[in-house]
């Protein structure tokens, strides 16, 4: 292919909007409104669109994995956030330590797992 491609930007739902935007808010990515039911969420050049869509099914299967530079303190800031007593449905695990790299999950208000990583050098 002879063309760049310059970033990708999964689309993922949200089963309260509103909350959902807050989150994301909170969590340090800075939003963008494209219409009254979709929002660019970006930190640094990474983004991803959140959608006022809800589809139990393909929520429940969605993961997205943010690789980090330093996933220890990336969960130290999450968990100072204290995301689980604020938000309902919010669940963020320790960090685990596998051949690769290290990660923690955290669950979004409507399920949405992301993977935060670090690889090993």
């Amino acid at each position: 292919m002879d063309t760049k491609a310059l970033s990708i930007r999964p689309f993922i739902g949200a089963k309260n909007f509103e909350i959902s935007r807050q989150f994301y808010r909170d969590i340090g990515f800075e939003e963008s409104i494209i219409t009254p039911g979709m929002s660019l969420f970006k930190t640094a050049t990474l983004g991803f669109y959140l959608q006022q869509a809800y589809v139990k099914d393909w929520v429940d299967n969605t993961m997205v994995f943010l690789e980090v530079s330093d996933v220890h303190k990336y969960w130290n800031n999450l968990n100072a956030l204290n995301l689980t007593a604020k938000y309902e449905a919010v669940r963020l695990s320790a960090v685990n330590h596998f051949t690769w790299g290290s990660e923690c999950y955290l669950h979004d208000p409507a399920g949405i797992l992301w993977h935060i990583g670090q690889f090993n050098q």
